[in-house]
């Protein structure tokens, strides 16, 4: 019998358990976006490091590192330990203050009112302390704490008894990668506070203004001098060359200031500093997918020609998000997540996403598509990508859990994170020596301060996670797997049920 043929009765019950079907999907599917974002800006709480706030939520944190900097006599009190370390990186710290400071600018209006002021003092609490340390011409401290010493203890950062080394770039030792992300973050953050701080807001930018041209007249990367390198590597090696962290820089300062002198920069420069290598990665050492989506803006929305190869480069990135796309090449685990080897994988698959979901927003505004070749994707396409990968994170994945520490029914809950695994200092006021922690990261407990909002590098290319603290790769939390990712929840806050109208 052919489906025309049927009884019109038939077709109202298919045409009803079709409904009910997809509004059993769309119930089984949903996820709590603003639990999702009120947790990670929380985590940011959890990674501070310095004399704490009184209104801390994180409680089971306390003061610490306190005289950072006084070996050296200045004051590096602050900023954010970069993951389940002691050590305050310089160069991921600065990209996280970076995306932070993005994730406002985009998506603040998708943020409920609590969630965005959250979200501003934690980008508060990373560019002051960026502040802190370019407050001496001709320098800028890069790094506290020597990361072998601290990698060969288990302690809490309240206890901590290993050097706390400064480590630091000058014109005679240049770090034009730390520098020029540094110029970023500021310059971002600028933006984030011109109607809450004016006056700090005009300090961050003009301190931006500084720290980029020592970037521009200085350069080098900071990891190749033979004394940095061995602080910094194998940990925040500069592998990709300083040459995008001066254009990201330049555009990040153009947009925050819209000076002309940046826009220049950026036009003359662009060829010589590898613009047009169309190199489809972004992270905390490489920012070229991230530059051309950023410098696209001024392209498609302000008409600028010069510009257009960059808004060429990200559809190209674009591109190779997109399965059906002939020139798509990233590469999916069976479940579905974005998957880039190497390690803490969701940094990949929440930078990524941010991308996604910016650029369908300038796209939008521009009235603009995306040419693949075989097809033309929308807005709508890019937004569905992200989606599928912040719900993968949340729990719509084969292992059926949520890889953000205090979401859902089910996440990790040994998380390799030193002071979320030892016992809190209200709970276990004596020291606990540098080797005296070992039997706590042995252990196959429970971490007893669940570190909320965390999320972990997640699993491997098939999917599996094994919730081990040992396996760091996996099992550790960064900043920068969270910073973009307050964006993405804040736009699904907003939009929960894009999926469901493309």
């Amino acid at each position: 019998m052919s489906p025309l043929s049927l009884p019109l009765s038939l077709h109202i019950v298919l045409l009803q358990l079709l409904l009910l079907a997809r509004s059993q999907l769309l119930v089984s599917s949903l996820h709590d976006y603003h639990d999702a974002l009120t947790k990670s800006i929380l985590f940011f709480e959890g990674q501070r490091s310095g004399k704490l706030p009184a209104d801390q939520r994180a409680a089971w944190r306390r003061d610490s590192a306190v005289s950072d900097g006084s070996t050296a006599g200045v004051d590096l009190e602050g900023g954010y330990y970069d993951a389940g370390d002691n050590v305050k990186f310089g160069f991921p710290m600065a990209f996280t203050t970076t995306m932070l400071a993005w994730s406002v600018i985009e998506f603040g209006d998708s943020m409920p009112p609590d969630e965005l002021r959250h979200a501003a003092a934690a980008v508060r609490w990373a560019a002051d302390y960026l502040l802190k340390t370019i407050s001496h011409p001709g320098l800028i401290f890069v790094q506290v704490g020597d990361p072998i010493s601290d990698h060969n203890c288990w302690e809490r950062p309240e206890d901590m008894d290993t050097p706390r080394t400064v480590y630091n770039v000058s014109t005679a030792r240049p770090g034009s990668d730390v520098a020029g992300e540094t110029a970023a973050a500021l310059a971002a953050a600028s933006m984030v506070f011109r109607t809450r701080d004016r006056k700090y807001a005009e300090r961050l930018l003009e301190n931006a203004r500084r720290v980029f041209d020592f970037a521009d007249a200085y350069q080098g990367a900071y990891s190749d001098d033979p004394g940095l390198k061995a602080g910094v590597c194998p940990f925040y090696c500069d592998f990709d060359g300083y040459q995008d962290e001066l254009l990201w820089g330049a555009a990040w300062l153009r947009r925050a200031s819209q000076d002309d002198t940046f826009l220049h920069y950026i036009q003359n420069n662009g060829k010589t500093l590898g613009a047009e290598d169309n190199i489809n990665e972004f992270g905390w050492d490489n920012k070229h997918a991230g530059l051309n989506v950023l410098v696209s803006k001024e392209f498609m929305e302000g008409q600028v020609l010069s510009l257009q190869s960059y808004k060429e480069s990200a559809d190209s990135f674009m591109c190779t998000l997109i399965p059906e796309s002939s020139s798509s090449h990233i590469q999916y685990t069976p479940g579905g997540m974005i998957y880039k080897p190497g390690g803490s994988n969701m940094q990949h698959v929440t930078s990524i996403s941010f991308l996604l979901l910016t650029y369908a927003k300038y796209l939008s505004r521009s009235s603009q598509s995306v040419n693949c070749g075989n097809i033309a994707v929308g807005q709508a396409s890019l937004v569905l990508q992200a989606k599928k990968q912040v719900d993968y994170l949340l729990g719509n994945n084969p292992m059926n859990m949520s890889y953000m520490v205090g979401y859902g029914d089910r996440y990790p809950q040994r998380i390799h994170h030193r002071g979320s695994s030892l016992p809190s200092i209200s709970n276990h006021p004596q020291f606990i020596a540098c080797k005296d922690g070992s039997p706590y990261y042995k252990s196959s407990d429970p971490n007893p301060n669940p570190l909320i909002g965390a999320v972990v590098g997640g699993p491997g290319e098939d999917d599996i996670y094994e919730d081990d603290r040992a396996d760091f790769r996996k099992s550790e939390p960064t900043t920068y797997i969270n910073a973009p990712l307050v964006g993405v929840l804040a736009y699904f806050v907003a939009n929960p049920n894009v999926d469901f109208f493309t």
